[in-house]
């Protein structure tokens, strides 16, 4: 018999993520925010699949709703995500010089 429940483990794991991740983020210089971005798109599509997963092996309704829930908002975020990095990259482009107009 443990002294410490699984669910206290997690928890303490839960937050442990959030602060490293936090740390890792925070000191990212801005050069590296695009391939940080194109990163986090890949961590998202990792939890799509997971969350279908959850979702496909629960017998719960709740469960089941949790999980197309989480489908349905790591989906959006991986969506705004290649939004977003596609902004950013478009920003790092060369403009074309515009066509001088002639003047008669």
């Amino acid at each position: 018999m443990d002294m410490i429940s699984d669910g206290i483990y997690n928890l303490i794991i839960f937050v442990l993520a959030i602060y490293v991740g936090y740390h890792v983020v925070w000191n990212v210089t801005p050069a590296l925010h695009t391939p940080l971005m194109a990163v986090t798109n890949a961590i998202s599509a990792i939890v799509i699949v997971g969350a279908m997963l959850a979702a496909a092996l629960t017998v719960t309704p709740l469960g089941k709703t949790m999980g197309t829930l989480a489908v349905a908002l790591a989906a959006v975020n991986v969506f705004g995500g290649f939004l977003v990095t596609r902004r950013m990259l478009e920003m790092f482009k060369k403009k074309a010089p515009k066509a001088q107009v002639e003047k008669h």
